[in-house]
């Protein structure tokens, strides 16, 4: 959770998991840019340039978040042995695909002579620049796209955070009278029955709606800190205990089903969906030449963590694991803490990723609009986007499918589809050899392939899921 301005106000274009902005950049920093042949100029020379080590930890807040707690399912529905290597090959092709937008942005801005380019921005000016007519005079629609892609990730994210906050309070509440202070027992609990999700989803609605009025994100620094520290926290704990006391593997399926590794598909680049940082990042290094660097040493870490924590819950907790892995741990004061420490963190996080979605949807409303009735159709906005956002986690209450259906849908176009299409459409004119193409192509069809068979079967899933030993898990929990 990022809480600094990385870039100027031009710039909304965040569409990672835990970067937003909180502070409005010094006024007249476009004018600063001096023109120059063949010269990057970047927004921030000035005191507020960050070092290689700070951008490398905006980078790792900006890439790890709720999609961190859901890999052991995704490994699960991958295989113990297909999972781990997909992972690891995802990765790959994430971070290949955030240095290809960065080098398309620093061609498209020494081309057209802008001192910096966002994503959207990317995309539009390099359909302006290639040989098709039809391309270029429907160039705009390049920043569209990625706008609606961006607003569609973040709103996503939301309903994510509603589900993930009602699925482990609810199991607080319900374990409350069974919890101790005794975290080495491996009874099965039957939980005392409370009220239906839905119901945990709606309680947050008001709550979320008065968070969303501070505009001003600033006033939720200190928020942020501590929720940055509370899920820090309560990952390290997760990890001291799976960690340990690891059951026998041989009974785990090594090689899943297609339905099942669609869903994995979904869940993984759900997690690895953070290229929309990696502009602003690099914009604002006092070096820039340093972050290639910092990209692959941080992804790296990414992976290893993700990897780690998939690999290690799934051989944890087996056939259990549920959606978050939160939900698998023990019954005891210990554990249910990091649960509602994890919690407080994507509350508070839930307006940092709305603020991405509103700095897009509330201008754009509020621009015909008579300056007395500004402020008011800005809460207004705010307040109806909140609810849109609950009413789709309560038609959806289920955390693993949300976060495989938002994955599919958005996650991939943002992360996969459209960075090897924009390095054809801007260097196509000058020159490409036939194995970029090539590559760019194949990476493009994986992302279409899996936007397509993710959304296909989180659909089938909620519309006729399957019944399955642990889908009563809102009775019993299982601590192994």
């Amino acid at each position: 959770m990022d809480t600094s301005r990385l870039t100027s106000d031009r710039y909304n274009d965040y569409s990672s998991t835990e970067a937003s902005p909180s502070e409005e950049s010094p006024p007249g920093t476009i004018s600063n840019y001096v023109s120059g042949p063949r010269r990057y100029q970047r927004l921030g020379e000035d005191s507020s340039s960050t070092t290689w080590y700070q951008t490398l930890i905006h980078l790792l807040k900006g890439n790890i978040g709720t999609g961190l707690l859901s890999l052991p399912l995704a490994v699960k529905n991958a295989g113990i042995v297909l999972g781990p290597l997909s992972l690891v090959f995802m990765g790959i092709i994430a971070v290949h695909c955030m240095d290809l937008l960065v080098k398309c942005a620093h061609h498209l801005c020494q081309r057209n002579q802008r001192p910096f380019v966002d994503y959207g921005d990317a995309l539009m000016y390099s359909m302006q620049g290639s040989p098709s007519q039809w391309l270029q005079r429907h160039s705009v629609w390049g920043r569209r796209i990625v706008g609606f892609f961006l607003i569609l990730t973040q709103l996503g994210f939301c309903c994510v955070y509603f589900v993930f906050l009602a699925d482990n309070i609810k199991q607080v509440v319900e374990a409350a009278n069974g919890t101790t202070n005794d975290c080495s027992s491996n009874e099965t609990l039957v939980l005392v029955e409370s009220m239906d999700s839905r119901l945990y989803i709606l309680s947050f609605l008001p709550f979320l709606i008065l968070l969303v009025f501070i505009t001003n994100l600033r006033y939720l620094s200190i928020f942020s800190l501590l929720a940055n520290l509370s899920m820090l926290g309560s990952v390290i704990m997760i990890y001291q205990y799976i960690g340990r006391d690891i059951p026998d593997p041989t009974s785990l399926s090594f090689v899943s089903s297609w339905r099942s590794y669609a869903l994995f598909f979904g869940t993984a680049i759900f997690a690895f969906e953070g290229i929309g940082v990696v502009l602003p990042l690099e914009n604002k290094m006092k070096i820039p030449h340093q972050f290639p660097v910092v990209l692959y040493v941080g992804m790296g870490i990414v992976t290893i963590l993700y990897i780690s924590m998939g690999t290690l819950g799934y051989l944890r907790f087996g056939s259990s694991i549920q959606a978050s892995i939160t939900l698998n741990l023990p019954n005891c004061w210990f554990y249910q803490s990091v649960k509602l420490l994890y919690s407080f963190g994507i509350f508070i996080t839930f307006a940092l990723q709305f603020y991405v979605a509103a700095e897009i949807i509330v201008p754009a409303v509020t621009l015909h609009v008579h300056d007395r009735w500004v402020r008011c159709m800005d809460l207004t906005v705010r307040a109806a986007l909140v609810c849109i956002t609950c009413v789709l986690a309560i038609l959806i209450p289920h955390l693993g499918l949300v976060i495989s259906l938002v994955g599919s849908v958005s996650s991939s176009a943002l992360a996969l589809i459209i960075p090897p299409l924009l390095e054809i459409l801007t260097y196509y004119t000058e020159g490409l050899s036939r194995w970029v193409i090539s590559k760019d192509i194949f990476i493009s069809l994986l992302g279409i392939l899996g936007f397509v068979l993710g959304t296909y079967v989180a659909l089938w899933e909620l519309i006729a899921p399957e019944v399955s030993p642990t889908s009563n898990a809102t009775a019993l929990y299982i601590v192994q």
